[in-house]
């Protein structure tokens, strides 16, 4: 939810007129069409992702908090914030978080939501050097086209000794239980989907996209390589997800 190409409407026209029902992206990941895509799942969103997580959600929404350990006065970017849910947690430690998203749909989608928002390329953020003292990105790497420029922007706007902390879906360490979570993946979060989402070939994209995720130590390889120090990670929900955390 992090990358935006110039185009002749933007993600919040396409919000305001809705998406087609088929509206969804494929994995050559074209920020024209992922933009479009959430801007089309936006309005359920949120409900959407807490039904096929079972609530997981939340605890990964906290978990992402208390891996930054962030205090007050410090300042954090909310990378494919989307709806500004995952900010909002943030801000719950004191620092002053702030949400950016390249969907305006999604941003739309969290207009109630106190806390600041930005739209946002993560290809090439609109922020200084050294702005923040933490960035964090929670299940939308995966969906940029460039994912080593994308941690190397986040790099250079993190404050020397800043902290980095991502959260992204993985694989499940269990072999029994990774062959259930994929037979999930690709045949019941579809059809789960058909009865909450707003477009459920969006999710039919995002199976596929993170079946199509490094794996742990895959994904601790590309943050060393854009210069982050320290890469480590710990499983969630025996490793469906994993929060990655690094400091520049």
């Amino acid at each position: 939810m992090t990358d935006r190409a110039d185009r002749s409407d933007s993600p919040g026209d396409r919000a305001d007129r809705g998406a087609h029902p088929g509206d969804r992206a494929d994995l050559a990941k074209r920020p024209d069409e992922v933009a479009s895509m959430f801007d089309g799942v936006a309005k359920r969103y949120d409900l959407t992702n807490t039904v096929l997580s079972f609530g997981q959600d939340r605890r990964w929404r906290a978990a992402t908090r208390r891996a930054l350990g962030l205090r007050p006065g410090q300042i954090v970017l909310d990378l494919a914030a989307g709806t500004a849910v995952s900010t909002v947690e943030l801000a719950k430690s004191g620092a002053a978080a702030i949400a950016a998203d390249f969907s305006l749909g999604m941003l739309k989608a969290g207009a109630s939501r106190d806390v600041p928002k930005v739209a946002a390329d993560a290809l090439a953020l609109p922020f200084a050097d050294e702005s923040f003292d933490a960035v964090t990105i929670s299940f939308g790497l995966r969906n940029v086209n460039d994912v080593g420029l994308a941690l190397s922007e986040m790099r250079r706007v993190l404050r020397p000794g800043g902290r980095l902390v991502i959260c992204e879906f993985s694989t499940p360490t269990w072999r029994p239980f990774r062959t259930v979570y994929l037979e999930y993946l690709m045949r019941a979060l579809p059809e789960v989907a058909t009865r909450v989402s707003s477009n459920p070939d969006a999710y039919v994209y995002l199976a596929e996209s993170i079946r199509d995720w490094p794996d742990q130590e895959g994904l601790a390889g590309l943050i060393r390589d854009a210069g982050f120090r320290g890469a480590h990670w710990h499983n969630l929900t025996g490793g469906i997800a994993a929060l990655h955390s690094a400091v520049k």
